[in-house]
């Protein structure tokens, strides 16, 4: 049994307190795959990208416990969480995120150089290629389409060689022939490279390149489906709906 890349035990997220408290994660264990690309979805205010945060030591759990690659991220102090999101984990979001002054190479290598850490030549080279920016290296985030913006994210969150790379909602913002493109990368990091990463995704088709889906609802895991199509997704998704619309009315009544 390979060991998860990173694991959550018990993990429970409160936003608030008393009356008005906002239970966003409920008692979650999980395990991510090491070298597998795994989905998360939920409808809105489900957890997913809560469970995201915690997992990426970007929010801090009200109780429970996260692992990542042997290190437990739920009791480290601020400054070993900078070090190890610096070091070990790579992001990639919605908005691309990048330095608007920076070439798409300079906004690539940015993490080693703020790390202070040399360049893999070969590496470099070969997330370049992989992600399709070899004539783009020049340019600046103003002068890209949004699809190439991400993939230069992409390539930001991969040239540290991180454990886990934490993606959230990453095709969020492009049109699907970019989507494509950037999922299509994604994938590949996985099977080529031997990337692990968690996405978080709201889009079915985005699902359908991942080696396995966690269905989230009321800050719970209630589902998840392995090799999963677009057409699978969607049946689980309305399923589920079904079951809260009958778990609603069954409150009510």
């Amino acid at each position: 049994m390979t060991l998860p890349i990173a694991s959550a035990r018990g993990l429970v997220k409160t936003y608030g307190g008393g009356e008005t408290a906002v239970h966003a994660l409920a008692g979650i264990d999980v395990d991510f795959e090491r070298g597998r690309l795994t989905a998360t979805m939920g409808p809105s205010g489900s957890g997913k990208s809560t469970l995201m945060h915690c997992m990426a030591g970007l929010d801090r759990p009200t109780s429970g416990s996260v692992v990542v690659d042997g290190e437990t991220v739920s009791e480290m102090s601020e400054r070993h969480l900078t070090k190890l999101r610096r070091n070990r984990l790579g992001f990639v979001f919605q908005a691309f995120n990048l330095v608007p002054t920076l070439t798409a190479l300079e906004n690539i290598t940015l993490p080693l150089d703020i790390a202070r850490r040399p360049v893999d030549r070969d590496h470099l080279d070969a997330v370049v290629r992989a992600v399709g920016l070899q004539d783009r290296l020049s340019h600046k985030p103003g002068e890209l389409s949004g699809g190439q913006q991400q993939r230069v994210a992409c390539a930001r969150a991969l040239v540290t060689r991180p454990a886990v790379v934490f993606a959230d909602e990453p095709t969020g913002n492009l049109d699907s022939s970019s989507a494509r493109d950037v999922l299509g990368f994604l994938r590949r990091s996985v099977d080529d490279l031997g990337q692990s990463v968690v996405m978080v995704t709201h889009d079915p088709t985005a699902a359908s390149y991942a080696d396995r889906v966690l269905f989230l609802a009321d800050g719970r895991i209630v589902d998840e489906l392995r090799d999963p199509t677009a057409e699978s997704v969607l049946e689980r998704l309305a399923a589920l709906s079904r079951d809260e619309s009958a778990a609603s009315a069954a409150r009510v009544h």
